[in-house]
């Protein structure tokens, strides 16, 4: 007889605990799947052994321990998964089912119709590419820890088109010379194609598998089933594949590491370059977080000697950055300008036309107007689900909430005074299309953003036509800031750069030089210099100055400053507790037991801030109030045990709110 302690998919606070079972095969192995009876009607329930023991726990009486029957079906966890599945639970304080469902397929049966999702993508053989010195020193420093099963952790600081994939591509072919089985993330779902094509191109179809939360439930199986049977060794796609089911990792690969979509913004709230480390260190092996704009918490764990930095400082085929110009919006007014393109780049866009060369124009705002106001009241039409402005879309003659998607039709009369004063605010996507119409009759104009890409396969079309010239000018969001390698792009406008800037985050700062500096990258990167204009009502932001002399250092340098004189991460940890209820008083009051409760047992020298209202007040029907803990220097560990016992506390409670979730480091306070 052995003995497990399993967790039980059940997925509530109060249940969130490890049980005890006795199992009669003697060969129950750790991450196995057990079927369980659980609750007080003894349902059967499916669980996995998170320990095998010889002997039960001490402080479980016999006479109380059920049975555990072993499926019927293989193991899927290897103790590896289950460690960084058990490590999840304390690190990102999520159940533990939360945890272990990361790395399970959907156990769907597949019918005769299943597609493979990348059957359309035309291989064409690549061989390796010569590379640069700079390439050559950064491969031959990654293929050193490969050799040795070393576990490091490489930051790869190279320029926009200074040849990071071709280091990933080189490193990852030497991984699976030995053997080994690899992981490539990207930061958006949008991006995977792209990247699929060149990693199938050097290594062919059969080798390249892809997860990502878009694929079908058949589709995503069927690439777990490939996986587990060792026909495809590497696997390409977006944050959920740091958990794809190898058992021999030898390198994982995070391309534009400081992406916030790296972070989850769902329980599990994991962040994927920990859970990348966590599982690389199990298995000896190495991780490339790549980027031109790291974050400032990864520079600085570099500069604590965490993170072994490798340098490419020059594009690969040697043409110079950008020519970047900084054009002060408030004198486009003054001169009564009032379109969203200033002189200067209307003209420089007229220049680039008739050179026959294409053009990005970046604004990271989706929509025609990004609100609606009474000009009587000043009432804004907000989402009655979510509380927050809602955006107006020409194409659809309607408002639009970008959180829940409720849509409702442009008033013609103010809802709150009767004025029939309703005006359109701001500029988004749609507006900078219209415009740019309107001067540019004869350019071939298309748009890049979650309205015009959200169907199957229109995403890949659009940038098809790009990259073979019928397009002329590319208008988008951040998915035209990110990845896009374009040879004939001589000129990027970056219409308000100034969004991002006014977000209430302290990394606000960061993100507005990253998707400035990211943007201008995709000019110049064929044999000519390329230029750059940047549109600002701030042009003396520190941000907006640095990406204008892509001077990431300098960047990096004030910045630091800031964070270590208010003690924001990397010199502290953010602990978010959101507590949500349909009842807006129930939440109020819940929230304020919670921040009684976690001041009392954490003492006076831990700050615990709130209960207050986040900028979404309201989201998809639910009341939220947030507390924050700013967690001192070697504290973590404390406060999160803390937080974990106060979930449990509150979890039979019917009086508490109905969610209480937590996230470390939330990359947004919305």
């Amino acid at each position: 007889m052995r003995y497990i302690n399993a967790v039980v998919d059940n997925n509530t606070n109060a249940t969130d605990a490890l049980y005890t079972y006795a199992c009669e095969d003697e060969n129950v192995r750790r991450g196995a799947r057990v079927l369980v009876t659980f609750g007080i009607h003894n349902r059967k329930t499916e669980g996995f052994a998170a320990e095998v023991m010889d002997e039960p726990p001490q402080d479980v009486p016999l006479a109380k321990i059920k049975k555990a029957e072993t499926a019927p079906r293989e193991t899927w966890l290897t103790e590896e998964m289950m460690d960084t599945a058990l490590w999840m639970h304390r690190r990102c304080l999520c159940r533990y089912i939360e945890a272990v469902r990361c790395f399970l397929p959907t156990q769907e049966k597949r019918n005769g119709r299943y597609k493979d999702p990348f059957a359309d993508i035309e291989i064409s053989p690549d061989a390796a590419k010569e590379l640069t010195g700079e390439q050559e020193k950064a491969l031959s420093e990654i293929s050193s820890s490969l050799e040795s099963r070393l576990h490091e952790i490489f930051l790869l600081f190279g320029v926009t088109g200074s040849g990071k994939t071709e280091v990933y591509l080189q490193a990852m072919e030497k991984v699976l010379s030995m053997g080994r089985q690899g992981i490539v993330l990207v930061p958006e779902i949008s991006l995977t194609p792209q990247t699929v094509k060149r990693f199938m191109d050097r290594f062919g179809r059969e080798a390249v598998a892809v997860l990502h939360s878009r694929l079908t439930k058949a589709q995503r199986d069927a690439e777990y089933g490939r996986i587990k049977s060792g026909s495809a060794r590497l696997v390409i796609g977006a944050r959920s594949a740091v958990f794809a089911p190898f058992d021999n990792i030898g390198l994982i690969v995070l391309d534009e590491e400081h992406e916030t979509s790296y972070k989850s913004d769902q329980s599990p709230k994991y962040d994927s370059i920990e859970v990348a480390v966590r599982r690389a260190a199990s298995h000896g092996a190495a991780v490339v977080l790549g980027s031109a704009t790291p974050s400032v918490a990864d520079w600085y764990r570099a500069g604590q000697g965490l993170f072994k930095v490798l340098e490419l400082d020059k594009r690969y085929n040697e043409t110079p950055l950008p020519k970047v110009e900084i054009v002060d919006m408030t004198r486009e007014t003054r001169a009564g300008n009032r379109s969203p393109f200033s002189r200067k780049l209307a003209d420089d866009i007229a220049g680039c036309l008739a050179r026959k060369e294409q053009v990005i124009l970046f604004l990271n705002r989706r929509g025609y107007s990004s609100y609606v106001s009474c000009r009587e009241c000043g009432h804004v039409i907000a989402c009655p689900e979510c509380g927050i402005s809602m955006t107006y879309h020409k194409d659809r003659g309607a408002c639009v909430c970008h959180y829940c998607g409720r849509t409702v039709r442009l008033p013609e009369k103010c809802p709150e005074c009767g004025s029939p004063m309703i005006g359109l605010y701001g500029v988004g996507t749609q507006q900078v299309q219209e415009k740019a119409r309107e001067l540019f009759p004869q350019a071939v104009i298309e748009r890049v953003d979650l309205d015009s890409v959200n169907k199957k396969g229109s995403l890949e079309a659009l940038l098809k036509r790009f990259g073979s010239g019928k397009t002329d000018i590319l208008i988008g969001t951040q998915l035209v800031a990110k990845g896009l390698d374009f040879s004939n792009v001589g000129l990027v406008g970056v219409i308000c750069a100034d969004v991002s800037l006014n977000i209430p985050d302290y990394r606000s700062a960061e993100r507005s030089f990253q998707l400035l500096t990211q943007a201008a990258g995709r000019a110049g990167r064929g044999g000519r210099q390329g230029r750059v204009i940047i549109q600002t009502y701030s042009p003396e932001s520190r941000a907006v100055a640095a990406a204008a002399r892509q001077d990431y250092r300098g960047f990096y340098e004030s910045e630091i400053r800031v964070r270590r004189s208010v003690g924001y991460p990397p010199f502290s940890y953010i602990f978010q507790v959101m507590i949500s209820d349909e009842d807006e008083e129930k939440a109020q009051r819940s929230a304020e037991r919670c921040a009684v409760w976690l001041r009392k047992k954490l003492g006076a020298g831990v700050p615990v801030l709130g209960p207050a209202a986040p900028g979404l007040q309201k989201l998809s029907g639910q009341h939220r109030r947030q507390i924050l803990i700013k967690a001192p220097a070697g504290a973590r560990r404390q406060i999160a045990e803390a937080v974990l016992q106060l979930k449990k506390v509150y979890a039979k409670e019917p009086a508490m709110a109905r969610v209480i979730s937590v996230d470390i480091n939330p990359y947004s306070f919305m």
